[in-house]
């Protein structure tokens, strides 16, 4: 099943993000739930189903608890099955300035960017990864945390056009164009 949620956002307008009172999707906290083990695999199956070969990965994740915790078990799934995590980069939820976490999950070269996050505090640094760095969305993958509508706005016009996540029951979703589009895993795919 796939279906499509978010807006567009208007280009006139930079989001001003704030995390005062700020519900998660399904109106609880805004802070990301536990992963799930099929959400784990469908994050490594994302980095190893397309071409070019992913070998190499830098994590970049909250400060939260659970974004810490996806963070770790993602590093220890990938380097099980062979792969080489070059670095793990945290950021805090507000910053003074985003430049600082976005040049440190920049810094090295690898095959793709692996994120751990909740949707506020990654918004803005999606912002300035784009705008100072050499940050593709296209070579990152996500956690189902950041299968949120309001992701696309928060961070800007396309700033994240071209990545993709997992779902929690180990569907994929992808944003273009200021959509997310969501592909939830079903008994037939697996």
């Amino acid at each position: 099943m796939t279906h499509h949620h978010g807006a567009p956002a208007d280009p006139s307008r930079s989001p001003r993000i704030s995390t005062a009172g700020q519900t998660g999707r399904f109106g609880g906290p805004a802070a990301p739930r536990p992963h799930t083990d099929a959400e784990l695999a469908a994050v490594i199956g994302l980095l190893t189903s397309g071409r070019p070969r992913v070998e190499t990965v830098v994590i970049g994740h909250g400060r939260d608890d659970v974004s810490r915790a996806t963070a770790r078990a993602f590093a220890e799934a990938w380097q099980a099955r062979g792969g080489v995590v070059l670095g793990q980069v945290d950021w805090p939820e507000d910053a003074a300035s985003w430049l600082r976490p976005a040049r440190r999950l920049t810094a090295q070269t690898p095959d793709a960017w692996v994120i751990a996050a909740d949707v506020l505090g990654f918004a803005q640094l999606a912002r300035r990864l784009r705008h100072s760095t050499d940050f593709d969305p296209a070579r990152t993958v996500a956690f189902a945390a950041l299968d949120d509508p309001r992701l696309p706005a928060l961070a800007g016009p396309g700033t994240l056009d071209g990545l993709r996540g997992a779902t929690a029951d180990g569907g994929t979703w992808d944003i273009h164009d200021g959509w997310i589009t969501s592909r939830r895993r079903t008994e037939s795919s697996g």
